[in-house]
């Protein structure tokens, strides 16, 4: 779930990013081959320091920077997120996809400590795929956030009240870069001691991080503002947003569970069951994230197909993102 809300989009409106010239960088064959050149792709990198707090109640990882002063006349150096969806730099080659790179996951357990220890590691190696594909497309590279509270029903986030704004699913806030995993909202009951639907479950959110990181978000949030959040437009570039997360998360557990590391084939396998969700049990019944049918297939056309612009819905018929 992306948490993109009508006072982000309005910033978004203020500070739009005008598209960028020129040509992109051609990335191989990035498909489930195990190799990948080296200098087909470049990375953007920062001097970054990691820190984890914890608490009884939440465990936080968040990302410090040293502060750096830039004058307004002059425009940051490095590559920039272009305002776009459909015709984003992200889906500029039919080559672009995930690097097949060995994922090293903590042990999952349903206690807090344990799963926060597993979604950092899931993010490392969502990190390390993702880098390569964002440079590879002269996009923007930064690690997420992660939140990993008990619960969100009595706490507030830049994006709104868990309680109120997010439903009873983990999300992404752009506003401050972090992927949400509330422990209670991940559903244990259900998954049990099985990690691969909560990977998947990560590597969807993470899917918001990179449509915010490539400028997707942005060019989104105008349409459906113009639009209206809550009319029939609107709704439906909802559903292409969260399907696109969808099948982004797919590729990533298809590229890893070819890699040799900890992503085996019974995770993989436990994902690619785990995704009947969306709209048919939505309690507000609103359809703004896809049917059962339509959640299930984009994730499993991501995994079987690992490629950015098979994942590309915003080209896509209405029937395909209903």
């Amino acid at each position: 779930m992306a948490i993109i809300g009508i006072v982000a989009v309005v910033g978004g409106l203020v500070a739009a990013v005008a598209l960028i010239g020129g040509s992109t960088r051609h990335v191989a064959d990035a498909g489930y081959s195990s190799t990948y050149p080296s200098d087909t792709y470049e990375t953007t990198s920062a001097d970054e320091t990691t820190e984890t707090t914890s608490s009884t109640e939440e465990t936080t990882t968040s990302r410090t920077t040293e502060g750096t002063t830039t004058r307004t006349s002059e425009q940051p150096s490095g590559p920039r997120s272009v305002a776009a969806t459909g015709n984003n730099p992200l889906f500029a080659s039919p080559d672009y996809g995930l690097q097949n790179v060995p994922c090293s996951l903590s042990r999952w357990a349903t206690d807090q400590n344990s799963a926060t220890r597993f979604f950092q590691s899931g993010i490392a190696c969502l990190d390390a795929m993702w880098s390569r594909m964002l440079g590879g497309a002269d996009l923007p590279f930064r690690s997420p956030n992660l939140s990993v509270p008990r619960s969100l029903s009595e706490s507030s986030t830049p994006c709104g009240s868990g309680g109120t704004t997010t439903g009873v699913t983990p999300f992404y806030c752009p506003t401050n870069d972090t992927i949400y995993m509330p422990m209670d909202r991940i559903e244990i009951d259900v998954w049990g001691n099985h990690p691969g639907p909560y990977l998947s479950i990560l590597a969807h959110e993470y899917g918001h991080h990179v449509q915010n990181l490539a400028g997707i978000s942005e060019a989104y949030g105008n349409q459906r503002y113009d639009a209206g959040a809550d009319s029939a437009v609107g709704l439906e570039l909802s559903r292409r947003m969260e399907l696109e997360a969808q099948c982004f998360s797919g590729m990533f557990l298809g590229s890893a569970s070819v890699s040799g590391g900890s992503v085996d084939k019974n995770i993989y396998n436990e994902a690619w069951n785990a995704q009947d969700r969306g709209d048919d049990y939505a309690r507000n019944g609103k359809r703004d994230h896809g049917s059962a049918k339509h959640n299930i297939a984009w994730w499993q056309h991501g995994a079987t197909k690992n490629r950015n612009q098979q994942c590309n819905t915003w080209l896509s018929d209405s029937a395909d993102v209903s």
